[in-house]
């Protein structure tokens, strides 16, 4: 496997998300860029590109995981939609963004575009939000 973002957990990947919390299948991330409010990544924890390589359990557990995430989000930020976006072709590891959209917000009606507007939080706003975040994630996965 050649360098692989999710793999490496380095610099590059810090700067564009945080760790929100590690499940049994999962990484949660909040992304930095909170230009949609609440909007995380859903990694897998082992390397696969394609979900057709995983085992029954592990897709099984994965989109658990995936959508404790989103229930958490919606819950949280009260969105009128949830996106959800899969890619790959520049960062080949599975993961899903969860992206909450919101009528009258950026891109309502359209897929999502990082390429305009960005939201940063104060650090202790991250904080915040990842630890209501992982709270909440971690008690919808132990339902």
């Amino acid at each position: 496997m050649d360098k692989c973002f999710y793999c490496e957990d380095g610099v590059r990947r810090e700067s564009l998300m945080i760790e929100v919390c590690k499940l049994k299948h999962s990484t949660v991330y909040l992304n930095r860029n909170q230009k949609y409010r609440g909007r995380c990544i859903v990694k897998l924890n082992r390397h696969k590109t394609e979900y057709f390589q995983m085992d029954k359990e592990e897709r099984d557990g994965y989109f658990a995981e995936l959508a404790a995430t989103a229930k958490a989000v919606f819950e949280l930020y009260h969105p009128n939609k949830i996106n959800y976006a899969t890619f790959g072709d520049l960062v080949p590891h599975v993961h899903v963004h969860v992206v909450p959209k919101y009528e009258n917000g950026p891109d309502w009606g359209s897929p999502f575009d990082d390429s305009q507007g960005k939201v940063e939080l104060e650090e202790q706003e991250y904080k915040q939000v990842v630890d209501v975040l992982k709270e909440k994630i971690i008690n919808e996965v132990n339902i």
